[in-house]
């Protein structure tokens, strides 16, 4: 099956390389582990003119499928993705992140999110991560997003 979206662009936001020990399946893993993550961070208000909120950001992750279309990937799902990833080439992600804060009377109120395409590139022990904003406001950086898979790579990586 083609791992590879087909209208990823040319130029993205956001390149780096990376040393990395392990298969594009470990890859693949994290990724899936990813998916429903959430943490809390500081940005403007919806109508981006309020002061500072503190809002909750969580995480859904997709991965491409025929080089057209995205489908969920989770843990739930993990085991029929992988059966045709090899250990090295590219996949395509795309990571939608949710937002949301709770106003006065302690609701949750969601507000615009924001989605990446995210390429991993995976060839010869070099890993190059490419992102790249697709749609929304922008609340969370393309290098961010590259930095949070890294962060969870290297938390998950075993022990030597």
């Amino acid at each position: 099956m083609k791992r590879m979206y087909h209208q990823f662009p040319k130029n993205p936001e956001f390149e780096r390389k990376y040393n990395f020990q392990a298969d594009l399946p470990y890859i693949v893993k994290i990724m899936a582990g990813m998916d429903g993550q959430f943490g809390t961070f500081i940005t403007d208000g919806p109508d981006r003119k309020s002061t500072p909120i503190k809002a909750k950001r969580s995480i859904n992750i997709e991965i491409t499928d025929k080089s057209i279309d995205f489908y969920p990937l989770n843990k739930n799902n993990l085991d029929s993705v992988l059966r045709d990833v090899g250990t090295e080439g590219i996949i395509d992600f795309r990571v939608n992140l949710n937002y949301s804060f709770l106003d006065e009377n302690f609701n949750r109120v969601p507000f615009k999110g924001d989605s990446y395409l995210v390429r991993a590139d995976l060839e010869n022990g070099k890993l190059t991560m490419k992102v790249h904003h697709i749609d929304g406001m922008g609340r969370t950086d393309c290098e961010r997003i590259a930095d949070t898979i890294v962060e969870e790579i290297e938390r998950n990586a075993p022990h030597k």
